[in-house]
């Protein structure tokens, strides 16, 4: 029997043409400026058009003889997403649909269940739940593997079709099954699809005078929203900041540069990137536009810290501008760039590896904290409020004393300061204000309950005390001939 027998001319010349466009399509196409030379046309070899041939015939096979009638444009498609599959796990096919609802993920709101994923090893990860989306109020955690969406396996399934599942009306519910390190074996969860709006930016103020910033990840309006979180807090008279990009799966880049030079001097170098085409290579550094905060710094990263968090850390490290506490980053350190195609489709593709500005390779080695402060898993947390065996009160009312000093007890001794004082005020004469109790009290519980950001506020609430002493020590340091006598 002759394969000819089977090749239908008309389809397979229509398919050679639409291929050989996909070859010339996957060529990285930049942007290009009005005084740019067009790029050359990309070189299709003999070979490549053999194989192209190879595969008109079995797409014509395919189309003249399965079991069952095929969809011609299902199958290209699903050739094109084997072939950008074989290249890395961001670069993905997006179909016209797919493009589109791209296009909102930066916007700061979309519906979905309020989790950023990404491919690692293979398996379909989380990167991050988005806090208070529903994603995080059913118990999803960064480092969650989703091995199956529904009844359907994500093994073999691409990025781009996991989110495309994912989302959905607002209201339905989803299951998912996942998998983690703590659990004995893989737990389904069921989640309702929810409209969610991000909040890229959140602010608090820790014990008087330390600063605290979380940006949840780099949309449109972060370095704006960080402006207008860093004037508040300016106005409270902060003096050391912590930044806080745990569990920020990224976003933006031109954002991670904006909120980067907030913290750096003039000229200086925030990232670069190094590509296979001169196109690719990039720097990108600080401009004279934008007012800048000075205040000591800690930021606080952890495996959930990917891509752009990954810029703005490595870059306040390399330069000496922050200390970085928790644990290892996430290691997504590649650029993707985003090509429209004619149809409405665009291809996704990794164009470019990030560098932070000493030369280091973010990809897969992430950012290493000077500071490694690792978190207490669930269970060892969940542990240590159970009352120890032995102990004669409840661990949640050894909790409680924290809070509790000896002003707070029945029939306290009044201080030499209070004794003139009526009840119910201060030593300004002010009535006490309980709203602000509560809040103080709810700030010492996030700190109890976190132990990255305890260590970061105890390190800065400490910074103007070492600065004093090691200033005062310097002073009385012997000269240089100076006789030193020395006791024991």
């Amino acid at each position: 029997m002759k394969v000819t027998k089977y090749f239908h001319r008309s389809v397979s010349m229509e398919i050679i043409a639409r291929l050989v466009l996909v070859v010339m399509l996957w060529t990285p196409v930049p942007v290009l400026a009005a005084e740019d030379t067009p790029p050359a046309e990309p070189q299709v070899t003999v070979d490549t058009y053999e194989k192209l041939k190879t595969f008109s015939e079995i797409l014509s096979l395919v189309e003249g003889n399965y079991v069952e009638d095929v969809n011609v444009d299902d199958l290209i498609d699903g050739a094109i997403r084997g072939m950008v599959k074989a290249l890395d796990p961001h670069t993905s096919y997006l179909p016209p649909k797919s493009f589109k609802e791209m296009m909102v993920d930066t916007s700061g709101k979309f519906g979905g269940l309020g989790i950023e994923i990404s491919m690692r090893k293979g398996m379909l990860t989380v990167v991050s739940p988005i806090e208070g989306t529903p994603a995080d109020e059913a118990g999803i955690l960064a480092g969650d593997k989703i091995i199956k969406i529904e009844d359907e396996s994500t093994l073999d399934m691409s990025l781009s079709d996991a989110v495309a599942r994912l989302r959905g009306n607002v209201g339905t519910p989803i299951n998912i099954t996942i998998f983690r390190d703590s659990l004995e074996q893989p737990k389904e969860v069921r989640i309702v699809r929810d409209i969610i709006k991000v909040r890229s930016v959140q602010s608090k103020i820790y014990r008087g005078d330390i600063g605290y910033v979380k940006i949840r990840s780099f949309s449109k309006t972060t370095s704006e929203d960080l402006d207008n979180a860093l004037a508040d807090l300016e106005k409270k008279n902060i003096t050391k900041l912590v930044l806080d990009v745990r569990n920020n799966p990224g976003g933006l880049l031109n954002q991670a540069v904006e909120v980067t030079d907030r913290f750096l001097d003039r000229e200086s170098l925030i990232v670069y990137t190094k590509g296979r085409n001169e196109e690719q290579n990039m720097r990108f550094t600080t401009h004279d536009k934008v007012k800048r905060a000075t205040y000591p710094m800690i930021v606080l990263v952890n495996g959930g810290s990917a891509s752009a968090s990954e810029i703005v850390a490595g870059a306040l490290q390399d330069l000496g501008r922050a200390v970085i506490l928790g644990t290892n980053s996430f290691g997504k350190g590649s650029v993707q760039t985003i090509i429209p195609l004619s149809d409405g489709s665009a291809l996704r593709l990794t164009t470019a590896r990030y560098y932070t500005p000493s030369g280091r390779v973010i990809q897969e080695n992430g950012i290493k904290p000077d500071i490694v402060v690792e978190m207490p898993l669930a269970s060892e947390a969940d542990d240590e409020g159970e009352e120890a065996e032995g102990e004669k009160e409840p661990a949640e009312k050894q909790r409680l004393r924290k809070f509790l000093r000896e002003r707070d007890l029945k029939k306290h001794l009044k201080g030499k300061e209070s004794i003139e004082l009526p009840d119910g005020e201060d030593k300004a004469g002010g009535a006490v204000d309980e709203k602000a109790r509560a809040l103080e009290a709810s700030l010492e519980e996030d700190l109890r309950k976190d132990l990255q950001l305890q260590q970061a506020v105890a390190l800065l609430s400490g910074w103007d005390v070492m600065n004093k002493t090691i200033k005062g020590s310097s002073s009385k340091v012997p000269a240089a001939g100076d006789q030193v006598t020395m006791s024991r």
